[in-house]
């Protein structure tokens, strides 16, 4: 696995970003909820971005069930990343499948299948794009929801 924080500029703002390269090893989930609170607390620390505690946790489950439909629908390699612009934290993961993923109806007495409701539910946007090499799907969320 491939993971690094870096400090990227443009001309018109400046993003902070982390990358984390996924291969097909189970114990991914666990690796990029770690990688997305590591990266928070650093940009919180390191550059005074602020970062609500619950952000941490609802990045770290955002993430997670990502990563776990990854594991399950799509062959190969994926890569999380995470841009900070402004006052959201993007979560963006790019999988190998093309199909894009849909939304059950919610049942609470059926075991799974609720992850994308999940990510819509705690996610300001959410929206999956078609790529050259299969999707990526990418959750908005804001880093500070404190008035």
């Amino acid at each position: 696995m491939d993971e690094s924080f870096e400090k990227s500029s443009s001309d018109v703002a400046v993003a902070l970003e982390a990358s984390l390269a996924l291969d097909s090893d189970g114990f991914r989930i666990a690796h990029a909820r770690h990688h997305a609170a590591a990266f928070l607390t650093y940009v919180k620390d390191h550059y005074g971005v602020p970062v609500a505690a619950a952000t941490v946790h609802i990045v770290q489950l955002i993430v997670s069930e990502l990563v776990t439909n990854t594991l399950k629908y799509a062959p190969g390699p994926a890569l999380l990343h995470l841009r900070i612009t402004g006052a959201i934290v993007q979560v963006e993961l790019h999988d190998s499948n093309p199909l894009a993923p849909s939304a059950v109806t919610p049942d609470p007495s059926r075991a799974g299948q609720h992850g994308l409701a999940i990510v819509a539910a705690l996610a300001r946007t959410l929206t999956v794009e078609a790529t050259s090499q299969g999707k990526r799907i990418i959750a908005d969320v804001v880093l500070d929801p404190a008035p």
